[in-house]
């Protein structure tokens, strides 16, 4: 597994130095799980699903991830929370989705959060079913979009909880993917380049 190798290659600089000045117990944050999802479209060509997240008052507002949320008391363990959270914001049965691998957890510091992500296949694909109230859009990325370098850049952004900070990104289908999101895109495009 890359792991945190290769999230730290998309690690924003006011990121590496919380990481490197803070004293929090991550064992003691707030758990969640997110699914990153490779599935065909049109001619069998291999897409990643992302989403775009409502504006609402939080620190991840309007931004792009993958599938997911927060752990519930009924979850029996991480997997199911990322299965749970999919159908629930975009409508695949957890039962479509076959898990290839788990990947390398990544703790968000605005929001106190250890995040697992895992990778899986949908190969069965169905219309999904967006959860308006969460889901703004749909951002289906091809795989070889993801995979090309030319898409990889920096940008300066202003957050929730910071002024123009300069940040590694992501430039997908016209958004700009940074932070945890990026940090796991870089794991996973490391996992792929690997094998393609």
């Amino acid at each position: 597994m890359p792991g945190t190798a290769s999230h730290f290659k998309m690690e924003p600089a006011v990121r590496k130095q919380f990481r490197e000045e803070s004293t929090i117990d991550v064992k003691k944050a707030k758990r969640a799980a997110v699914m990153a999802l490779f599935y065909p479209k049109e001619n069998n060509e291999t897409h990643l699903l992302l989403m775009l997240r409502n504006t609402y008052p939080g620190v991840h507002s309007n931004q792009i991830g993958f599938p997911g949320g927060k752990v519930e008391d009924t979850d029996s363990d991480l997997l199911v929370t990322a299965k749970r959270e999919t159908f629930e914001e975009v409508g695949i049965l957890p039962e479509d989705i076959e898990m290839v691998k788990p990947l390398t957890e990544v703790y968000i510091p605005p929001s106190n959060f250890l995040v697992k992500p895992f990778l899986g296949l949908y190969s069965k694909v169905k219309p999904f079913k967006l959860d308006p109230v969460e889901v703004e859009a749909l951002v289906e990325v091809k795989l070889v979009d993801f995979l090309d370098n030319s898409n990889l850049m920096q940008q300066y952004l202003t957050t929730s909880y910071a002024h123009k900070i300069l940040v590694p990104a992501f430039k997908l289908n016209g958004y700009t993917v940074w932070g945890a999101t990026a940090m796991m895109l870089s794991e996973i495009k490391d996992l792929v380049q690997k094998v393609v």
